[in-house]
Order: C-alpha cells, then structure tokens, then sequence
C-alpha cells in the first residue's frame, strides 16, 4: 500500500505541534502548548443571534453553492477595513475568501512552487507554513529573526545566489517567537527587494492583537506589486468558523481563483453569511478591545512569573501583542529534553524543534499565553521552572 503514496505526501512529517497536543489532553495538564484564542471570548451570542437572522432573511440562498472568490459584502468588508485601519487600497475584487489562512498557504504553494524551487523563511518560522510549502518540495533558505527584525546581511546573501520565488513573513507579533519586525528593518526588506523577481507573503494574523507599541506599516505600502497578503477572523472571532482571506494583485488573484475552484470550490458560505451579518451587527473593534485586554494581562502573568521561577539565565521575548513568548535555554540545553520532564510534572509546550527547517535539537521553546488563564499561567510556569531548574542542575552536574 505505501507505494501507492505520492512522494510529495511521504516526505511531508506529521504536525508535530498536533501530536504534542494529544499528549497535552490530559484535563490535569497545563497547558501552553496550543496556539489557540482564548474560548471564553468568542461572541457565541452574537453570532447566534446573527446564524439566526441569515437563516430567517436567506436560508434557502445561504445554504447554495456560492461564487469561489467568496461572499461580496464580506470581501468588501475585508477591503474597507484595511483602507480605515492601515491606509491600504484594496479593491474587494482582489480579495478572495479562504478556509482560514492556513488554505491561503497550500493556494499560493500550489500555484506558485514547483519541485527545487527556493523559498525564504524566518528562522525559528511558522510550522504552518513550513508544512504547507514542504508538500510541494520547496527548498528552505532560512533568515535568522531576532528582535532586530530579519538578517539583512545573509537575505541579500541568499538572493545573490538563489533563484528564490518566495519570502515568507509573520512581520507582526510572530508565531513562534512573538517578536515584530521594526519599521527600519522593514524598509531595509523592502529596499533589498527593489528590482527582484521576488513575492513576499505577508501573513498577518495577529496584526489588530497589539497592546502597546505603535502600528507597523505593511510591506503592501511600499513593495504592492511584489506583496501578497494573509488575514483571518481566526484570532479576532474565532478559529472554528475557518474563515481567512489573500489579498493579491489581478494577475496573481486570476491563478488563485482557478487553484481554489480545483481545491474545494469556495470558502463554507453560510458561514461567510453569517460572518457577514455578525459584522454588520457588532462593533469588532470593541471586541478587538475586550481580547487586548485579557491577554495584555495574561501575558503580564506569564513575564512576571518568568521572571520569578524560571532560572536567571533563561532568555525570553517581550511581544507588544500576539499570542506567543518564546524562551531560550542556555546552550547545550535541550528544549526536548525540557518537554520529556515538564509533561511529568502536567505542564506542556512546544520544544523549539519544529521551528527550523534542518529539524535541529533546539534550545528554544514557545509559549502561548492567550489560551490559559492567570491562576493556570502561575501553575504551570511554576512546574516549568522546576523542571527547568532540575534539567540545568543535571547539565552541570
């Protein structure tokens, strides 16, 4: 049977974050491990109440087949809030509706790589796209991130020597690190790529998730015609609707279409429907505003309580918003090793392995904080930091 398997679905790993998670499922265990919104904060009434009205107003229209670039009202939706909010110009008809960004991803690998083809990734990266690009047996060039923003020097250095297709960026509040690349260092991105057959994909979830800081402008303002972007409803309603967008230029938009009618036809449409009139019901910038403020504080536990039981020789990001830390061990020290015995003592995360694309024994792990509450955060990083006193105890000794 296994050789009746293509080779582009064999080389493909599992998710090692979704097995990790079947570990985590334990009710006693804490977990930090998930990259998931917080439950207690999705307007389940309201968009009851909005499932309710699209059913009365057009249930028979809402449960047909629908256009495969998605609902007309929601995409305009989509394009008049990035006018108001960022001061981008996108006309709807350049958005096109998604099953969650994470389908974006596979579209843009399907029409875009072919086998060998190069693309740039950050190091540590989203596994999400590493596992989306890999089913197309992309070739990985990792740029390390730090909270400088991107490697400038060794980007150049891989556009000089490769015919790279795509870069890859979670520009805001990255997963998995949480860092946000600086204003000057986006410019230095958007400078390198001046004049090069190059595409960024912008992936931007977190992006309205910011608690303090000021915006940062998108690569879609100064490099349009070399910019693609991602968005999704995932982290500012919720994941379960499976609801993300691309926002391209027409000629990119034309391939995207075909791809997407060969993939599934069109994004769920009663769930766009009710999406739509959740939108227009409800205020979303002041939902925005009630998620800021659980998990500006939610985060504050985790860094206070980083600061009191973790040792003093364990380095962590500070996010301005998002979803995620990212913590570094000192050299030598496995993050695996970490997991192996902080699940015994009922706390997970996600070991730094999956991260970077030679699978490397990482010294570095993420954290989410957004989906556990204060008394959990104090809990559990109260277990990690025994778990990380004992390994670096057995390290040295």
């Amino acid at each position: 049977m296994n050789s009746m398997f293509s080779d582009r679905i064999s080389d493909v790993p599992r998710s090692f974050i979704r097995e990790i998670l079947k570990v985590a499922i334990d009710p006693s265990v804490i977990s930090f491990a998930g990259g998931l919104p917080n439950r207690n904060l999705f307007p389940v009434e309201e968009l009851r109440a909005a499932s309710n009205k699209v059913f009365e107003s057009a249930g028979r229209e809402a449960l047909q087949y629908a256009n495969s670039e998605g609902d007309a009202k929601l995409r305009e939706s989509v394009s008049a809030r990035y006018r108001e909010r960022q001061g981008l110009e996108i006309p709807a008809e350049n958005i096109l509706i998604t099953s969650g960004s994470q389908q974006g991803l596979d579209l843009l690998g399907k029409i875009f790589l072919n086998e060998g083809d190069d693309v740039i990734i950050e190091e540590p990266g989203y596994l999400g796209a590493i596992q989306a690009f890999s089913v197309y047996r992309a070739v990985f060039n990792p740029v390390p991130l730090t909270e400088s923003g991107l490697d400038i020097e060794r980007l150049k250095q891989v556009l000089s020597i490769k015919s790279t297709k795509l870069i890859y960026t979670v520009p805001n509040f990255q997963n998995p690190t949480g860092i946000t690349c600086p204003e000057a260092n986006r410019q230095a991105i958007a400078e390198v790529m001046r004049g090069r057959n190059v595409l960024l994909i912008e992936d931007d979830p977190y992006r309205e998730l910011r608690f303090t800081g000021t915006p940062k402008e998108s690569f879609y303002k100064t490099r349009p015609e070399n910019t693609v972007l991602l968005g999704s409803f995932s982290k500012i309603i919720a994941p379960g609707l499976r609801i993300g967008w691309i926002a391209a230029s027409d000629r990119i938009m034309e391939k995207l279409i075909v791809a997407k009618q060969a993939s599934d036809l069109h994004t769920n449409h009663l769930t766009q429907r009710v999406l739509y009139q959740y939108l227009t019901d409800n205020d979303l910038d002041a939902h925005i505003k009630s998620i800021i403020r659980v998990y500006d504080r939610q985060r504050l536990a985790m860094l206070r309580c980083i600061k009191e039981y973790l040792p003093p020789d364990v380095a962590h990001t500070n996010p301005e918003g998002g979803m995620f830390l990212w913590l570094t061990l000192p050299d030598g020290v496995s993050s695996m090793d970490l997991f192996n015995l902080a699940i015994q003592d009922k706390v997970a995360f996600v070991p730094g392995n999956p991260f970077y694309v030679d699978a490397r024994k990482a010294n570095t792990l993420r954290l989410n904080f957004s989906c556990v509450d204060e008394d959990a955060i104090q809990s559990g990083m109260k277990r990690l930091g025994r778990s990380a006193r004992k390994l670096l105890d057995r390290n040295l000794a």
